[in-house]
């Protein structure tokens, strides 16, 4: 019986200590990311910062030096931004693995790059929050996966995404882009 109750709590000993020591650890890589975002000179203009959720990625990105108006945001499929004078066109096209229409309107999409519109203020500043079901930074629940082999990178658009016309809503040239890195 001694021996039992002497098991029985050197168990719940290592059982508890495992699980404090799992909630006092820092996020790993796959928990967060962030990207520096630059503009077409490749000066810093912003930041953004994806943190997983159990459901999607929550992102947020603050900006300063950007043209007013509602601006298109995605996320793009290759992780580079290091063409600003072509128009940061080597992050390829959207982060698309499932092959879908462009849109959040579109009845037979979202793609997995398409993100609510940016509303940049009149003397260029902005920050806004989003939530995306659509992506993981590592894959999880099948979704997307932003940090796979060839990374991913959030890119800015001239105007507005319409998120319905194809291929990216009306969207514009590249403006902006920030590669994602795991933090």
């Amino acid at each position: 019986m001694r021996t039992t109750r002497s098991l029985a709590l050197t168990l719940s000993l290592s059982v508890l200590t495992a699980s404090l020591a799992i909630l006092s650890s820092p996020a790993t890589a796959a928990e967060r990311a962030t990207a520096t975002i630059i503009d077409r000179d490749g000066k810093a203009v912003g930041a953004a910062t994806l943190t997983e959720g159990p459901h999607g990625v929550l992102i947020h990105v603050a900006a300063k030096g950007l043209p007013p108006g509602p601006k298109a945001i995605h996320i793009h499929s290759v992780g580079t931004c290091e063409d600003p004078d072509k128009g940061f066109v080597a992050s390829k096209g959207h982060l698309n693995p499932h092959a879908k229409p462009h849109g959040l309107m579109n009845p037979e999409g979202p793609d997995a790059g398409d993100l609510p519109n940016l509303f940049v203020h009149a003397d260029g500043s902005v920050e806004a929050e989003f939530f995306t079901t659509l992506a993981s930074l590592t894959g999880a629940g099948e979704r997307a996966r932003i940090l796979d082999e060839d990374g991913a990178a959030l890119v800015i658009h001239e105007n507005r995404d319409d998120h319905l016309s194809q291929p990216i809503g009306g969207a514009g040239p590249r403006l902006f882009c920030g590669v994602i890195e795991a933090q």
